[in-house]
């Protein structure tokens, strides 16, 4: 319409161009601050790590005319493009703002939640109660790990149109990061009756591990990569496959899954971040280390930065001990930058300072996040933190509560065993660490090795 103003597009420059980053090496940062200026400038390719609930597989898009192809930049590129000569196309500023939410999450990089808030307030505001753009603030709001916001987005937009695909798999996420597993399930299977795919497959598949039935999770998982119909729906559910087969202890299983994912996108960061987890657990401790030194280049997130600090520790060799620091400080400023752009970091905080970093922050980040929610994962990381601290006592119910559900994780079980045992259970510790090593051996680099002594310490059998 002539004489319409035109809104400023999130990304694009006052002169009308698309900000584009320019390719430069990731340094190692020891600030919030430094580490927004590398996430900002450099080039971070597509792929994600893997979260605790499993992503979409592809995004779900409002307009596949608009966001097409692998390559998420070229489309954000292209959504600006367009919604520059159509500034009231609201569609395109859903699908503007999803888009902004994945490339969020596939290079860690929260300062583009921002922007697609502002695209998700411009699509409202064109089209209040505008079904697509009620599904983009549940997946704004679990990115973000506003659970509860999710929830109430994905309900809103579902009421809308129950056929949403990105709403129905927002709230199965939103109810899992709740610890309301029954629901969840109940919701997996109401979207599978409306919109059955890959991104809803994945989901119904988690739902079922964490229940502990790995079987029904490795079938669905087996039939969504015999439907998956692209390259990029191709290397999620691999990679979904191979992270089962890791947490089974399953390692040669699991390459093989990543072989196939990296088959179809070389790329991928969750197969590489996947494949090197893996080499390090079969004792390839320099191939791990490569890959993750790959994989924290582009996507600087707390789970593989942990990792690759831990392998450099466990190798032990000149610097080593440096590096895996600097691994570590990274985190702390991902944390801070995460939370200055709307992230719920606690759980993030918890688990990385609890052993490498500030215990009572661990504790008081821990607690915060059992305030909000109460899934297995938070369970864990209270159960932790508190051991940490010296009270065992406090954690036990804690941990036995993490491992309830039936979720077959080396990790809660291993972190179970040690607190038993220091809360003076030898006996129950012995048998969780025994579980431990049993279902996965090579879960953690610095785990798997305290476990073994500590399993030898209570003269226990491995």
């Amino acid at each position: 319409m002539a004489g319409t103003p035109v809104a400023p597009v999130p990304g694009v420059s006052a002169g009308g161009g698309a900000s584009v980053r320019t390719p430069s090496r990731l340094h190692l940062v020891l600030s919030a601050g430094a580490l927004a200026v590398a996430l900002t400038t450099g080039a971070l390719a597509t792929g994600a790590a893997r979260q605790a609930t499993p992503a979409p597989a592809s995004l779900p898009v409002t307009s596949p005319r608009l966001l097409s192809g692998d390559d998420l930049a070229a489309s954000i590129r292209g959504l600006q493009a367009h919604l520059r000569a159509q500034p009231r196309d609201a569609e395109a500023w859903s699908t503007l703002a999803l888009a902004y939410v994945e490339q969020a999450r596939t290079e860690g990089d929260p300062s583009r939640y921002p922007q697609a808030d502002k695209a998700l307030d411009r699509a409202l505001e064109l089209r209040p109660h505008h079904d697509p753009a009620l599904a983009g603030r549940a997946a704004l709001a679990a990115a973000r790990h506003d659970f509860r916001g999710a929830l109430k987005y994905a309900d809103e937009a579902l009421s809308r149109n129950p056929y949403n695909e990105r709403a129905l798999c927002s709230r199965i996420d939103a109810l899992v990061e709740l610890g309301r597993y029954e629901e969840a399930s109940k919701a997996a299977d109401l979207a599978d009756s409306r919109r059955p795919g890959v991104p809803v497959f994945t989901r119904y598949a988690y739902a079922r591990e964490l229940r502990g039935d790995t079987a029904t999770a490795r079938e669905v998982l087996t039939r969504a990569l015999g439907t998956a119909a692209t390259r990029g729906d191709v290397a999620y559910v691999a990679t979904a496959l191979g992270q089962l087969a890791w947490n089974q202890g399953q390692y040669r299983t699991a390459l093989r899954h990543y072989a196939r994912a990296l088959a179809a996108d070389d790329t991928y960061l969750p197969a590489l971040e996947g494949r090197a987890r893996t080499q390090a657990a079969l004792g390839d401790r320099a191939a791990a280390i490569t890959g993750m030194e790959r994989v924290v280049a582009r996507a600087p997130l707390p789970q593989p930065l942990v990792e690759l600090g831990e392998l450099y520790e466990e190798r032990g060799g000149k610097g080593d001990t440096a590096r895996a620091r600097d691994q570590y400080a990274l985190v702390h400023a991902w944390v801070s930058l995460a939370r200055a752009n709307g992230v719920d970091a606690d759980l993030d905080t918890a688990l990385a300072a609890a052993d490498h970093g500030e215990r009572g922050a661990a504790l008081k980040a821990a607690r915060a996040e059992w305030k909000r929610r109460h899934t297995v994962h938070t369970a864990d990381a209270l159960a932790w933190a508190l051991h940490v601290n010296g009270r065992d006592e406090e954690a036990l119910p804690y941990a036995r509560r993490a491992t309830a559900t039936g979720y077959r994780s080396a990790s809660f079980r291993y972190h179970r065993g040690m607190i038993e045992r220091a809360a003076g259970r030898p006996d129950r510790a012995r048998a969780s660490l025994t579980a431990a090593l049993g279902l996965n051996p090579g879960f953690a680099p610095l785990g798997a090795r305290a476990a073994h002594a500590a399993l030898a310490s209570l003269g226990g059998t491995e």
